[in-house]
């Protein structure tokens, strides 16, 4: 039973491609079982992203997240005798306020999941071009070790705000860097925050994706590498797999190889979430957490 927990659309998204309902169809061919909607959630105007900016403005952006979760519920009920959907949105931690922000958005839609994600630096985005990463480096001091230690202060940051129930990329900071297959070996205090944060996402329950959106992009391995994957497993730590679709081209895109990476760093089983009654996470009562061998998930027709 494939399945993704990291979606998006170029109807709600205008770094994507393709309508919502043209993902779930695509995700349905593709024989997945669950798909999680997880459209980025409205910024603050000063976060507007080069394409946005003349088009869109914060209100514009809340007012196509409204829209958005108004044709998520219409999918979730015309497709629930087919697929099991989920309605989320992949959150985006760029400064302290973020926290009432993102809180606000949770009251006022009944989502049932959220990814936790950081996509900005000293409110600079970091994964989007190689000048505005060279950019965040700079007001880091410089260097890729320091910008480094920077993001995973501020997922850090994020993860004690949020607690969210599944982590986005987590190690998402190497795409623009110098080597973007870095491992941090030889960066102590690097290693340091990724431990810490590794510890505390196990502590408090969250599941880590294994996104193969870094393979589609040229990466040697997925977020987040196999390094600190096992270092998460023998942590005691969840994995979930997906593949951070931003169009229909891209559904299911490299799951072979992110299941042999999975293989080869020893994961067992693969969590999942599906609409279900849960005391898990009392932010979301009608979804719980399950989990499928690797050998199972693997014998299922899509990887045929």
């Amino acid at each position: 039973m494939p399945f993704s927990h990291h979606s998006h659309s170029g109807q709600f998204c205008a770094h994507a491609k393709d309508t919502l309902e043209d993902v779930v169809k695509a995700a349905l061919a593709k024989k997945m079982h669950i798909l999680a909607l997880t459209e980025h959630m409205p910024r603050e105007q000063q976060d507007l992203y080069t394409e946005e900016v003349g088009g869109y403005s914060a209100k514009v952006l809340l007012d196509t997240f409204r829209r958005y979760y108004d044709e998520a519920r219409r999918l979730q009920q015309a497709y629930l005798s087919n697929m099991n959907i989920l309605i989320g949105m992949e959150v985006d931690w760029i400064r302290p306020s973020s926290k009432a922000f993102i809180e606000n958005l949770l009251s006022e839609f009944p989502l049932e999941l959220f990814i936790g994600s950081v996509h900005h630096v000293h409110c600079v985005p970091i994964d989007y071009s190689t000048a505005l990463f060279d950019e965040a480096r700079h007001i880091s001091g410089g260097s890729n070790e320091k910008l480094f230690e920077d993001y995973f202060d501020l997922q850090y940051e994020m993860l004690v705000a949020l607690r969210p129930p599944i982590v986005g990329h987590f190690d998402l900071i190497r795409l623009k860097s110098d080597d973007p297959d870095t491992n941090f070996a030889s960066m102590e205090g690097v290693r340091r925050r990724i431990s810490r944060n590794l510890t505390f996402i196990t502590e408090y329950g969250g599941v880590l994706e294994l996104n193969s959106a870094a393979l589609r992009k040229g990466l040697k391995e997925p977020y987040p590498n196999a390094a600190i994957s096992k270092e998460f497993l023998g942590l005691g730590g969840n994995f979930t797999i997906s593949d951070d679709s931003h169009g229909i081209d891209q559904i299911g895109c490299h799951y072979r190889e992110l299941l042999c990476f999975a293989q080869e760093v020893g994961i067992l089983q693969i969590t999942y979430f599906q609409k279900d009654s849960s005391d898990k996470d009392l932010r979301f009562p009608n979804v719980t957490s399950k989990t499928i061998t690797l050998s199972l998930l693997e014998s299922h027709p899509f990887f045929a």
